[in-house]
């Protein structure tokens, strides 16, 4: 009995578990709503496809969660989390910062998650909780730099509705410039596929 007793997680790491799950599921269905808000947007936001993909991924994470507690026989009760007021989503400049909030609440959970963990020298929980706060630091990079792009691209959007002169820096008078129409293409990165 004692040996048995020895691999059952604490009510803290059980409670923590629990709350990560539950979270996961939340931050699911907030990705599947930003990506079914632009589903039908012939102008959707490069990165909504990341918010396919991940409605997907955090969905799985929940099951992987819950499977964990499974394995130790602990109960599973995952609190309810409120869903997001959001529908609207707007241009993504919305939805951006949402998700990077999201994506680093979640990582706060595992890193207490972890640090707990660490604190009682429970290995395979730190192994199992590293893949995940891997992939949440890829997701908020990924975000990060989707954000500062847009804002980016807002700065030049706005430059170029400014009048000609104004706009142009000394010594360019005269050559030509790139069409307000066009705007530029965010530079090639990758989305960041996760591993189920």
């Amino acid at each position: 009995m004692a040996s048995q007793a020895k691999g059952l997680l604490s009510e803290e790491r059980r409670d923590a578990i629990n709350r990560i799950a539950s979270y996961e599921l939340h931050v699911s269905d907030a990705y599947l709503s930003m990506a079914c808000y632009y589903i039908e947007d012939s102008e959707a936001p490069t990165f909504h496809t990341f918010f396919q993909d991940q409605a997907d991924v955090k969905r799985e994470h929940a099951k992987q969660f819950i499977n964990y507690l499974r394995k130790y026989k602990c109960k599973i009760c995952l609190p309810v989390i409120k869903r997001p007021d959001i529908d609207n989503w707007g241009t993504g400049k919305q939805a951006l910062p949402s998700a990077l909030q999201l994506e680093n609440e979640l990582n706060k959970l595992l890193q207490d998650l972890k640090a707990s963990a660490s604190r009682n020298r429970e290995t395979n929980l730190l192994c199992f909780t590293k893949k995940f706060l891997d992939e949440q630091t890829r997701n908020i990079s990924y975000l990060e730099y989707q954000l500062n792009y847009q804002k980016d691209l807002e700065k030049s959007t706005q430059s170029e509705g400014q009048p000609e002169n104004a706009a142009r820096p000394s010594g360019t008078a005269g050559q030509e410039t790139e069409s307000a129409g066009n705007s530029p293409s965010p530079p090639a990165q990758k989305v960041p596929k996760s591993a189920p």
